[in-house]
């Protein structure tokens, strides 16, 4: 690691605390003087959201950005199952960031997916560690190969949208170290980012930000990470106990409010100014990893000519191979060559490629599902269907009907519509929008083949599949497939790929049966996770829930057969499994296999089994494939809380092999010597997992805890919002709607909940606390101003308006 201990030896202290804190909402401070240069960072991980200066102050996607590349978003890329596909898609994010002077990308996110109904569930991979880990190992691979910077995101237990900013997540020690934790732990250690972000949440009673025990225990001493941490924007919740804590560059700039703030602390020795140093030190080395050099950046820049091009190209293979075929009766798919195809739906025209948000971009080129088909198709009829807002359309509908009464087969083009998904607030529903489903029924009486196309970040119910009668035949799951999905999803259909896509999160029948569909149903500021590591099918395998599709589940063209597992001990906890895959069918296609471990010592609690390594072949028809899975310590262990390590415990464990958490193939049978199986002292729903926790049953995995008490009227402070305070406050009132008037006007006028960017605004700004507020903007949050809203909505407000009017 490089020092700088002569330059910020020559660095004043104001100008330490400034480097700590952005210039503005996307670069860092230049002391040009001092050879200090700025640097750019924009929003990814599936395509660049670089802002022009115009629209420099958008963080949330509102406005558009330069062109780039609209890669698949998380969703779909982590259901290919294809560490070298991720690793290419990072190299050609980091070509497109080279060509646009963007030095560090924010991305990838490795948040587990706790339940369906997180908003930014798109955005992120799995709802297993394992994989999530490994596939953003190889994504930041990839970026950083070409010197640019990534920031992975966001640390940590951030698996809600509703209440971001203030939300308190109580986690249990073991469900943190064995499921929240292990993807950035797999990243760190095996790709080295070059910064982590911290998220907004508090994590056991503390805010990321200012939280030693993750930041600088668990992130630095236990991961050897040596990187900076970068704050979430806005996320800085107290500047003098983050640098305590570790957090080294806080983002956005705080107008200058918290650098004051710190160095008064370091004047008055309330803080130590080698924590300012050794923050300083990181970001100086962070500039320097995130700035290619002389004639290297010549180099990579005169190979760029055909980048866009080629990106396309590649943003089509990833798409094809992220999708996911769910069901194909009678094999009606693949259709035949020159057929004439009937597309039903409006997403087919307009569609859904990518999430709302921070990491919504501006697309290089665009090609919907009507552009593919004309690739292949004889003739393509189109009949819109519905409307994408939720709304009843009689003629729509009947036009559709008409076309549907008249084809052989009908491509039905549905899916989740924005307002359904989105970052900063959480979804409602896992239905489908009621219009569709309308649309759905009515076509499937008058024809009895129905190709299903569907685009969304984040399961969905179905229960249409459950009647035996109904004329979905085949459903093609694309997912959020970016800019080439169209011609991507015409590829699959037509039979020149043959899917190969898995799922990578469980899909319920139905929503009550997540473990912790009470929570999200009615979110507090508290959210106690109190089903531990029993999430996806950690909790739906061991409960011997059905489900609509298991985790790892994916259809292809052509079958394949799993044999002669043999499994070779290679010393210590260490193996070395292997076995053949052979293409038994007509056609070529690809098989991501998957290895579980399932733990039978009898002693710690923990789901029925657990994935712990995958790999994926390609293989023509008939051909044959060893495949080669390692395994280590962790892949047995369990995370001990008295010895504050991992553990084996001695006794039995099988190897699983299969397609599917549900399709094992092959198994085999390990005994391990180990520490003594122990068998906690808790809840005896945490050995027989079935419906929701109490949280009498929690308290046994992590200790008593107070109720959650919402705040009123004399209990108000720095960390509620103008929504908390709503209720009980005139002033709050009002200033709510002062920004429900400001928002809308950037929305025609209107205050429309239906409308996504409007509601994204104001959820954030009716959610944010005020401590927040007051950075972003101070303009109208001033100090004063905030005192005299305190005083007010706790029933002081003649005090409050005194010390406002005062000078």
């Amino acid at each position: 690691m490089p020092n700088h201990q002569d330059l910020i030896s020559k660095m004043t202290l104001s100008e330490k605390i400034q480097l700590c804190s952005g210039a503005n909402l996307w670069e860092t401070k230049a002391f040009n003087e001092l050879g200090v240069p700025a640097m750019f960072m924009c929003d990814g991980p599936h395509g660049l959201r670089k802002m022009t200066a115009a629209d420099s102050g958008d963080g949330l996607g509102m406005s558009s950005s330069a062109a780039s590349t609209c890669f698949p978003t998380a969703v779909a890329a982590a259901s290919a199952w294809d560490v070298g596909l991720l690793r290419e898609m990072g190299a050609a994010l980091g070509e497109e960031a080279l060509q646009e002077g963007v030095n560090m990308i924010l991305g990838p996110g490795v948040n587990m997916k706790r339940n369906p109904l997180c908003g930014r569930n798109f955005e992120y991979y799995s709802e297993d560690p394992y994989l999530a880990g490994k596939l953003a190992a190889a994504w930041i691979t990839g970026v950083q190969s070409l010197g640019m910077g990534t920031s992975l995101k966001h640390f940590a237990a951030n698996n809600q949208e509703n209440r971001r900013m203030s939300a308190d997540s109580l986690v249990d020690e073991r469900a943190l170290r064995e499921y929240y934790l292990p993807a950035f732990e797999t990243a760190v250690k095996e790709a080295r980012p070059t910064s982590v972000m911290c998220a907004y949440n508090k994590v056991n009673g503390t805010y990321c930000s200012n939280n030693a025990w993750l930041l600088d225990e668990i992130l630095r001493k236990d991961w050897g990470f040596d990187g900076a941490v970068v704050s979430d924007w806005g996320a800085a919740n107290d500047r003098i106990e983050g640098f305590k804590a570790g957090m080294d560059l806080e983002m956005p700039s705080s107008k200058g409010y918290f650098d004051e703030e710190v160095k008064k602390a370091v004047e008055s020795g309330k803080l130590d100014e080698a924590l300012i140093d050794r923050s300083v030190e990181r970001i100086l080395t962070l500039l320097e990893r995130t700035k290619p050099e002389g004639e290297e950046t010549s180099r990579k820049k005169a190979v760029l000519s055909d980048m866009y091009d080629r990106h396309d190209a590649l943003a089509r293979k990833i798409a094809a191979a992220g999708a996911v075929l769910l069901k194909n009766e009678d094999n009606i798919l693949p259709l035949p060559k020159n057929a004439a195809v009937t597309v039903i739906g409006a997403l087919a025209e307009k569609p859904r490629y990518q999430g709302s948000g921070s990491s919504g971009v501006t697309p290089y080129r665009l090609a919907n599902l009507l552009d593919g088909l004309k690739e292949y198709a004889a003739g393509v009829t189109y009949r819109e269907g519905y409307r994408l807002a939720d709304e009843p359309d009689a003629a729509l509908l009947a036009e559709a009907v008409a076309a549907a009464k008249d084809a052989k087969t009908v491509i039905l083009s549905l899916g989740l519509t924005e307002i359904r998904e989105s970052e900063g607030f959480d979804r409602e529903t896992m239905s489908l929008p009621g219009n569709q489903l309308e649309l759905l029924e009515a076509v499937s009486k008058v024809n009895p083949n129905v190709i299903l196309v569907l685009a969304g970040g984040s399961p969905f119910e179905m229960p249409f599949l459950d009647d035996e009668k109904n004329a979905v035949k085949a459903v093609l799951h694309m997912q959020l497939a970016g800019q080439a999905g169209g011609p991507a999803c015409a590829d699959l259909l037509f039979g020149a790929i043959s899917p190969s896509g898995k799922l990578a999160e469980t899909w319920p029948m139905r929503y009550d049966d997540v473990v912790s569909a009470g929570y999200y149903d009615n979110p507090a500021k508290q959210a106690d996770y109190r089903e531990s590591v029993f999430v996806g099918y950690r909790y739906f395998d061991i409960a011997g829930k059905p489900v609509r599709f298991p985790f790892g589940f994916g259809l292809s063209y052509t079958t394949f057969a799993y044999s002669g597992l043999n499994v070779e001990h290679t010393g210590g906890y260490g193996y070395k499994a292997r076995l053949t895959i052979t293409n038994t069918g007509k056609t070529a296609g690809a098989e991501a296999a998957q290895l579980y471990v399932a733990a039978k010592t009898g002693g710690a609690y923990r789901p029925a089994q657990e994935l712990k390594a995958f790999a994926k072949a390609y293989l023509a028809p008939g051909e044959s494939k060893e495949m080669e899975f390692i395994l280590d310590k962790r892949s047995f262990a369990v995370w001990d809380t008295g010895k504050k390590d991992w553990t084996v415990e001695n006794g039995d464990y099988e190897l699983r092999v299969g397609a599917s958490s549900r399709d094992i193939r092959l198994t085999q049978a390990l005994t391990l010597d180990g520490e003594p199986p122990k068998r906690r002292d808790c809840a005896a729903w945490y050995y027989k997992p079935q419906g929701a926790p109490a949280k009498a049953d929690f308290v046994t995995v992590y200790g008593q805890y107070p109720d959650y008490i919402p705040p009123k009227k004399g209990s108000y402070d720095m960390s509620n919002s103008i929504s908390e305070m709503k209720e009980s406050s005139l002033l709050a009132r009002i200033i709510y709607s002062a920004m429900e008037k400001s928002i809308a006007k950037g929305n025609g006028g209107k205050a429309d909940y239906d409308n996504v960017q409007f509601k994204m605004l104001m959820q954030l700004s009716g959610d944010s606390p005020l401590a927040v507020l007051r950075l972003f903007s101070p303009e109208m949050m001033s100090d004063k101003f905030t005192r005299f809203l305190l005083d007010s909505a706790n029933g002081h407000f003649f005090r409050g308006l005194g010390a406002f009017i005062k000078k």
